[in-house]
């Protein structure tokens, strides 16, 4: 038996796995030599998610980072000589043109993204797939780089290890489960196991459905959830025999039944002679507790086969009986059928990076098959470089709020992804249902009262629009459209539009209460921010004076987008978005603790300190009824990007002038306890109630604001975004030497550009508004236009500007490509759309030279 080492650079908890395997291989290729592996079973593994996989992989997804991690993993196990290349298809059943949507929405998601899919007719599916009714089939989407891990995921994972522990730099350890991480002041020191004690700085959880139970070892909550999968199994089938096939006919996916379906070869091979037909449960998904999963010694199959019950199918199995006969005509094999345990999150990513709350502590969860290298190599980046290829805000960890990982919260959050792992479609502005009014500003009342139409980000409770406010549609309707496309509609309320004009012509309030806002002070408040900031806050910055900024990766790319206020000589305030408000806390107090910054203190305020944006033309007006000192507020006594405190009927209000939606006012921040009487004595005084749709979208697109995560992003510099700024501040700060370089470059390899819409109506003659994230296309060659790293152009951001009177759209676009007039065509639901370039960096359509905010 090996002896299990007294100390190691990382240990991997859950090996055997083709993510942990994938990770160790990712690992040692990137230079780590003194690893350790453990895992609970055999290695590879006979009782986790891939000892039981179908290891099927389709590239395309609406996600840019799936899509990266999948292609890069099909392509790793193509090299591995373990990968058949059948293709894939996905269909769409007679009456069921929603999904046929979706399948041209998944086309123009794989041109953004770049995979190979396109659409094809009914008789290409039944061509390509011979088992299915001709009839009920509507069209499909083929797939030709999809295909099969061969002969499993399981064999790759074993050879991966295998490799690894030759080379010398890893030391594997199968049924060795680690009993404890051993963390001391907040960082992993070792790992327990019932062979000894390794000690070492960093371990990675790659346990997949047991996750949380290691993470919870270490101090962290990990947001995860296995829930069963029935698998089902019909044979002899024997049309591949003698082919020596793992699987003959491509793949087949029928996701409006939320099912699927491949053969599995000639007879001889691994799983051969057999249908194999899964589904997922779109109805009550059947989640289990972790620390529920059964003993190898207790399970029928495994930990991770669950027995099937019959009705967990029924009817969805007879949906498919209808679409393929052949599966009641061959016999199932009810031994070997069974429910097959997987990972769901709450919001459907992986989970990926350090957590939270215990520094060496990394996770890389929630990983399918057809991402596991991809994974391995995003973690190994990570690790090694200090960040992946691709941003990768969507799969962080430190995306989720404490509240967010709570476990009724997790449990609500992961049963709604679980009935939508297949069907329906899911929206890019779907909310959630479950986890709501976790976290309401002291305004909610109020807004509820005015028929709010609320939608959630960060836990908060965010009125879009409000009902009260549909009178005034009678006033703008010829400037606010109807949206005849359903889908162009859902999760959208007109009268938003209406608030927004309304906001411009006279004065209007929105509820920015889901702000992350930090106060810092300290003696190294100082330091630790000119260290993060690629702006000056600190040295002759004055008290009160706000400053826009962003905190650089060390590679310059994009990681935080943020204001900062100074509140006195040792004290200032840092404003994020809510949605980015953790992972810029994460960021914050990691630095400060790499560059040995301790004489400083953090405030979180976020749940005390409400804000409410009072903005338009008549702001100053309004507020001057009000305030106790009204000379106060003028432009000479009360300049731009400042902030300080004023009384409003008595109120203590901090006042910040600031605009995000182009016209003239104040961010106001009030205590919780003071919101309601604050939002009263506004609304008493004519103050239309605008909701944040406006905000974050239609007005944001009109002045080419970028969003964090969405438009700005760490694989994209500030000069590419068009934010770098006039001068170079003479302090070091994070990521410093990188944007000086990108700032020197005669040109940059792309830019930050807006487009408009030329023409919205559809072939029939119908005004489309898109919404998610779209492909862009040379309109002579119909192809993505590519910049010289390699990245494609889509659509970041869209709106529709009611002020403008046109879809606007941001997109970074190759240098040749960026020019102004420059025209090209956006791709929605297969259809083109002339777009034209209307400013190449930043530059605002609505009031470009911000006289309204500044007046």
């Amino acid at each position: 038996m090996a002896t299990l080492p007294s100390q190691a650079d990382a240990v991997i908890i859950g090996l055997g796995g083709i993510v942990g395997a994938s990770v160790a291989h990712h690992l040692i290729e990137q230079g780590w030599t003194n690893l350790v592996g453990l895992e609970k079973s055999a290695i590879p593994s006979d009782i986790g998610s891939t000892a039981h996989a179908s290891d099927f992989c389709f590239m395309t997804a609406h996600d840019r980072l799936a899509c990266y991690t999948t292609t890069y993993s099909q392509r790793f196990y193509e090299a591995l000589g373990h990968y058949h290349r059948v293709g894939g298809l996905e269909i769409a059943r007679v009456g069921d043109e929603a999904r046929l949507a979706e399948l041209q929405r998944k086309v123009a998601s794989g041109k953004a993204f770049g995979t190979k899919v396109r659409m094809v007719d009914a008789d290409e599916v039944v061509e390509r797939f011979p088992l299915l009714d001709r009839d009920l089939v509507l069209g499909g989407m083929w797939d030709p780089d999809a295909g099969l891990v061969i002969p499993r995921s399981q064999r790759v994972a074993g050879e991966l290890i295998e490799r690894a522990v030759a080379s010398g730099h890893l030391r594997a350890f199968a049924e060795t489960p680690a009993l404890d991480i051993d963390v001391r002041d907040g960082r992993v020191c070792g790992v327990e196991t019932a062979k000894g004690y390794v000690a070492t700085p960093l371990v990675i959880v790659t346990s997949g459905i047991w996750g949380p139970i290691p993470a919870a070892m270490g101090g962290a909550a990990l947001p995860l959830m296995p829930v069963e999968h029935p698998l089902m199994f019909f044979g002899p089938f024997d049309t591949f025999a003698g082919t020596g096939k793992e699987i003959g006919y491509p793949l087949l996916r029928d996701q409006g039944n939320s099912a699927y379906m491949r053969d599995t070869g000639d007879p001889t091979s691994t799983e051969g002679g057999q249908l194999e037909w899964g589904y997922y449960e779109s109805r009550e998904p059947r989640l289990v507790d972790p620390t529920a999963i059964l003993e190898r010694d207790q399970a029928r199959l495994s930990p991770s086969m669950r027995d099937l019950e019959a009705d967990q199918v029924a009817e969805a199995f007879e949906r498919a009986l209808e679409l393929a006969p052949i599966l009641g005509e061959l016999g199932w094999d009810e031994k070997h059928s069974f429910n097959g345990l997987l990972s769901v999150t709450p919001d459907g990513g992986s989970l990926v990076g350090e957590s939270p709350e215990t520094r060496g502590l990394w996770f890389c969860e929630a990983v399918w098959v057809k991402d596991g290298p991809g994974m391995g190599k995003l973690l190994a980046d990570w690790l090694t470089h200090g960040r992946p290829e691709l941003d990768p805000c969507g799969i962080d960890i430190a995306r989720f709020y404490p509240v967010q990982k709570t476990p009724h919260h997790v449990h609500g959050r992961c049963q709604e992804i679980a009935r939508k792992i297949y069907d329906p479609p899911v929206h890019p502005r779907e909310p959630f249902e479950t986890g709501r009014d976790l976290r309401r500003g002291p305004f909610w009342p109020r807004e509820k009262e005015l028929g709010g139409y609320f939608m959630e980000a960060a836990g908060w409770e965010r009125a879009h629009g409000y009902a009260a406010n549909e009178a005034r549609l009678e006033r703008y309707a010829e400037r606010v459209p109807e949206r005849p496309v359903e889908w162009d509609a859902r999760h959208f309320w007109r009268v938003a539009n209406a608030e927004h004009l309304a906001l411009s012509d006279d004065v209007g309030m929105i509820n920015l209460s889901h702000f992350a806002i930090y106060d810092l002070r300290g003696r190294d408040a100082e330091a630790l921010l000119e260290w993060l900031s690629v702006a000056r806050v600190g040295g002759d910055t004055p008290v009160g004076k706000g400053v826009y900024t962003h905190f650089l990766d060390a590679f310059g790319g994009v990681h935080s987008d943020l204001t900062i206020v100074r509140l006195a000589a040792d004290a200032w305030r840092v404003i994020c978005g809510g949605d980015t408000g953790h992972r810029d806390l994460m960021w914050i107090t990691r630095r400060a603790e790499e560059a040995g910054l301790t004489r400083w203190h953090l405030e979180d305020r976020s749940d005390g300190l409400a804000t409410l944006g009072l903005w338009g033309p008549n702001a100053r007006r309004t507020l001057q009824a009000l305030v106790d000192d009204p000379e106060g507020l003028t432009d000479a006594r009360f300049p731009f990007a400042t902030a300080r405190e004023i009384r409003v009927r008595g109120l203590p209000v901090w006042a910040f002038r600031i605009s995000y939606v182009g016209e003239q006012g104040w961010e106001l921040y009030v205590p919780f306890s003071y919101g309601l009487a604050l939002w009263d004595l506004l609304f008493e005084a004519g103050v239309t109630p605008v909701g944040i749709e406006t905000y974050a979208n239609s007005r944001r697109l009109e002045k080419s604001l970028r969003l964090q995560n969405v438009d700005l992003l760490t694989d994209y510099n500030l000069v590419e975004a068009g934010l770098a700024r006039p001068r170079v501040k003479a302090a070091d700060f994070h990521g410093k030497a990188a944007y000086l370089e990108q700032r020197g470059r005669q040109r940059q390899p792309a830019y930050l550009c807006t487009l408009v819409m030329e023409d919205h109506h559809d072939a029939a003659g119908r005004p489309r508004y898109p919404v998610g994230q779209s492909p862009l296309l040379d309109p002579e060659s119909g192809e993505v236009p590519v910049d010289d790293r390699g990245r494609r152009s889509y659509v970041t951001s869209i709106a529709y500007g009611p002020s403008l009177g046109c879809n606007i759209a941001l997109a970074y676009l190759p240098v040749e490509v960026a020019e102004e007039g420059r025209p090209l065509l956006l791709e929605y639901f297969a259809e083109h759309y002339p777009m034209r370039v209307a400013a190449v960096g930043y530059r605002a359509l609505y009031d470009p030279e911000s006289v309204r905010p500044r007046g």
